[in-house]
């Protein structure tokens, strides 16, 4: 009698020789996340109100959980020295940190406001252009910076004035100059580099959309259609990193308990914003884009010291 062999359907060979399990229902994936973005498109015909709520509302549900995942970042780290007491390591200086963020906020709105615009074009570029591309990392992460800027300048500063509880007529000068700046870096840059076509399909797509809709929705279906998920497979992809987290529904599953806290620490400080607040829009607005700026700066130093020690 011949005999069969039996192989696991888990025990799929990855990258550094993990074992990957397959991923489940990826033809569904696709069609939930196309369904998505084709909402998120569709929010733009709504009063302005609403629209920012259901931006606001996919940023954090389906943006905030790519940052829920710094824990199994910072596991590896730490539980080797610290043991069971790892997480409050972790934790306790990361919330120190985010909480001085949400201070500064309160005491220097504008200069807040830089810091964060500057850090955000870092990271963004950072994620998409890859190490060692410097010039391609300032266009590419500047792009979600400057393009509202230069097509939207109105409403990108009524969005802004929300978050800073600053009178904002128009957008500050700074960043009316380093937008124009921006564009003729990404010119110059366009033409003598030749960037990879895939480089340019996703420069030319997210320019009709920042073109097209409003500030924050472009901003929105850049924010998870791109810059989270790109960040979870990369996590994905590195043995290193995150090393418990091999799959995308893995990495999902490993955010939740941090994404549960993130989701109770912002329902605590809604009372704290509501008041002075026209309505819940710019509430939820004002909220939820302090609160992505102060997890974005931990979320980018942990990053860094996980890059230096990988």
């Amino acid at each position: 009698m011949a005999t069969r062999s039996i192989v696991p359907p888990c025990a799929v060979p990855g990258r550094a020789g993990r074992h990957i399990t397959p991923s489940i229902g990826p033809s569904l994936a696709r069609l939930a996340a196309a369904l998505i973005l084709l909402g998120l498109v569709a929010s733009a015909l709504l009063p302005r109100e609403a629209s920012w709520i259901v931006a606001l509302t996919a940023v954090i549900v389906l943006g905030v959980p790519h940052g829920a995942l710094d824990g199994a970042v910072a596991a590896p780290l730490l539980r080797p020295g610290f043991g069971r007491l790892w997480f409050g390591v972790f934790a306790v200086p990361y919330l120190t940190l985010s909480g001085l963020v949400l201070l500064a906020w309160q005491v220097v709105p504008a200069a807040t406001l830089a810091g964060f615009l500057a850090l955000s074009v870092f990271h963004f570029g950072e994620e998409d252009a890859g190490p060692g591309r410097p010039v391609e990392a300032l266009v590419r992460g500047g792009l979600p910076i400057a393009l509202p800027a230069l097509l939207h300048p109105d409403a990108t500063a009524q969005i802004f004035s929300a978050v800073s509880r600053l009178p904002m007529a128009q957008l500050p000068m700074w960043w009316q100059i380093a937008a124009w700046l921006w564009l003729a870096l990404t010119a110059a840059w366009l033409v003598t580099q030749r960037p990879r076509r895939t480089v340019l399909v996703e420069i030319a797509a997210l320019t009709a959309a920042f073109w097209l809709l409003p500030p924050l929705t472009a901003f929105t279906l850049y924010f998870v259609g791109l810059h989270g998920p790109r960040h979870m497979r990369a996590l994905v992809d590195d043995p290193a990193k995150a090393p418990g987290v091999d799959t995308m529904e893995r990495a999902v599953l490993a955010s939740l308990p941090i994404f549960g806290l993130t989701l109770l620490l912002g329902a605590g400080l809604w009372p704290l914003y509501a008041p002075g607040s026209p309505d819940a829009a710019t509430t939820l607005l004002a909220l939820t884009l302090q609160m992505l700026s102060a997890l974005t700066v931990p979320h980018v130093l942990l990053d860094r010291l996980a890059t230096s020690r990988a």
